[in-house]
This record gives C-alpha cells, structure tokens and sequence, in this order.
C-alpha cells in the first residue's frame, strides 16, 4: 500500500511538470523524424576535379561517366594537378583525377594506362569510400574485361536487401531515447528533490529504502514502455519498416535496458549533490557507452582493450540483440546471451541504487 501512494506522488510530480510531459511526447517523435535522415554513414557528393591532359574522346567519356555518378559532384576540369591540389588544401574539392596524356593510345594499343587519384583523407571514411568509388569507375573504363565480369557477378543480400541505412538506424535510436528518457530523467529526480528539500519529508518516514527507489523506478518503466510503442508506431507510419522478428522480444529486451539506466540514474542522484554534478556526471557515462556500444561502427573493429569493454556496456548488448530480432527477424535463441547479459548487469545496478540511497542524507 506504501508503493502505491509513493507511485501516485512520482506521477503527480511528472504530470505537475509544466516541462516533463511534453518532452516525454515530443522528444521520441523528434528522434524518430529528423535522426534517421541525418544518423547516415553512406559516403555521397564527394566532390571531385579531373585534370584531362590526353583530350580524347575515351578520356571525355571517362569524365562524362563522373559526372553521371550520383556519389561525385563534377566541380569541372583543372589545367595542371597543381590548381586542382589548391583546391584540396582549400577544400573547395575531396578528389582529382589526372588523366595521362597518352591515356587513349594506350588503350587503344591495348596497354593499362596509369590514372592518378589523389584524396583528402583528413576525413577517412570519406576519402576511402571516395577512393574505392573512383577506382571502380576508372577500372570499368581502363578495363571492360573487368566491368563485363562484374555486372555478371550477382550479389545477395541476406536481410537489408535495399541497403536502407535507415533500417540499420532506426533500432539503435530506440536505445538512443531509452538512454535519455530513461537515464537523465531519474538522475535529475532525487538531486531536485535534495535540492528542494521536499527529501527530507520521505526521509523521516519507516518508508523501507526498497520501496522508495522502486516508486522511483516503475514510472520511468511506463515511460519507456510508451516511448518504445511511439517510435515503433512511427517506424511503420513514416518509413514503412517493421520489426521482422517477434514484437514481444523488443519489449523483452527494452525493459533490462530501462531498469539498467534509471537505477543508474538514481545511482548517480544518491551520490550527487547539485543537479548540475548530477548532469555532467551522466553525460560523461553516456557518451562513454554510446560510443563503445556499437551504435556507428562494428566493435571488432575496435582495438582489443577497448572491445573488452564491450563486455560490460549494456548499451552494446541491447543494439546486438534489437538488432537482430528488428532487422534478421531472430527469435528468442538468437538473443538469449544479450538478455541474460542485460537482466544480470541490470540487477546489479538495481540492487546498488537501494544500498547507495541513505535517508539520513
């Protein structure tokens, strides 16, 4: 019966909020919107100069299929690889291709001729993607042999089979909103109340220590329950993709999620004093594990010290798992690991944020 009551408050405090309620609408609406169009990793409008020194019909041809390209902009041709170099170094241009002057004989004689691509790598991914894209359409054109074969060879794709990054994207951002609706919003609840002082009322009541946090845990439960439909809803109203595996084990594996970082929430509140030590404290951490998680790159591609970190960070278990079940269609089998992992680190937290909750403080 104290649970109930302690519950009641919680909600009378989030629904007396002129702020809370209004974010807790519009942020997974705003997430789900504008995120999965910008969140793109694929590598588009690189711009690129060709510096012709044969003026052949085939080096025309080459230019002319650059240009064609949707992944280059033509930003026009350079006298010398010179002018088209100040471009790079003002980055008024990514790439140059030069184009030897013997490009057409050589060809026609049957021979390879040699194409300089030169690309600002300041941007890694981006001169390498570019780099690859180039090579491929000057080998298609230096080589026919090679372009033949390759539009013969017949590439299947097992589960993203249009290569939407947005499918990719999307069940990561339901971590994204978990993590911040979930983690900030009780890591903010008890410092306000220490700040206010309306703690010291509960900390004079027989009000066990367990029931107190719990009254703080179960509203933010409810919270991500509503956030996670919201963000489904709007994944098929507006992009039109659905989870393909079971719906339930999307919830299955949310709700570890969200009692891992509103414990860790309070955790952090239990130990601060201001709001504003309580903030930077949670930021700290949640870029930490966002970063770790796997959310942008693969984690094997992560040094070995960093990858064993992995091992620890929920985050890295729930976009493993949501993963699979949203995009692969996997079942329960196929998430068994990551949700043992997360029910065990979850607990854990739990359990710390009722030992770490003093009410003589």
């Amino acid at each position: 019966m104290t649970l109930k009551y302690l519950i009641q408050k919680e909600f009378l405090q989030i629904r007396r909020n002129a702020f809370l309620p209004r974010l807790i609408v519009i942020f997974p609406i705003m997430m789900m919107c504008v995120m999965p169009w910008v969140m793109n990793m694929e590598v588009k409008n690189i711009v690129v100069e060709v510096v012709d020194n044969d003026h052949s019909t085939l080096s025309q041809r080459l230019v002319q299929s650059i240009e064609a390209s949707n992944y280059f902009i033509f930003n026009g041709l350079q006298p010398t690889y010179q002018a088209a170099l100040k471009d790079i170094e003002t980055s008024k241009a990514d790439m140059v291709l030069v184009i030897p002057q013997d490009y057409s004989r050589d060809l026609t004689n049957g021979a390879h001729p040699q194409v300089l691509i030169a690309a600002n790598a300041v941007n890694g991914t981006k001169g390498a993607m570019g780099n690859a894209y180039l090579s491929q359409i000057v080998t298609a054109t230096v080589n026919p042999d090679v372009a033949d074969i390759q539009s013969r060879v017949s590439t299947l794709f097992l589960y993203n089979k249009r290569l939407n990054y947005k499918v990719f994207m999307i069940p990561a951002l339901l971590a994204i909103v978990m993590m911040l609706m979930c983690g900030f919003l009780p890591t903010l609840n008890i410092v306000g109340e220490k700040e206010a002082g309306t703690i010291e009322q509960i900390n004079v009541t027989p009000v066990p220590k367990w029931a107190f946090i719990l009254a703080k845990l179960i509203p933010y439960w409810l919270i991500a329950l509503f956030v996670i439909v919201v963000c489904l809803i709007l994944s098929w109203l507006i992009y039109g993709i659905t989870c393909q595996g079971p719906l339930w084990l999307v919830f299955v594996l949310a709700m570890p999620l969200a009692l891992f970082w509103s414990s860790f929430g309070l955790i952090i509140s239990n130990y601060s004093d201001t709001m504003q030590q309580a903030i930077f404290v949670m930021w700290f951490f949640v870029v930490m594990m966002l970063l770790l998680s796997g959310l942008f790159t693969p984690t094997r591609s992560m040094p070995d010290w960093a990858y064993a970190t992995t091992y620890i960070n929920p985050m890295h278990y729930f976009i493993d798992g949501i993963r699979t079940v949203f995009v692969r269609g996997g079942g329960m089998q196929s998430i068994l690991h990551q949700v043992l992992a997360l029910c065990g680190i979850s607990g854990v937290m739990a359990c710390w944020a009722v030992m770490s909750y003093r009410k003589n403080s």
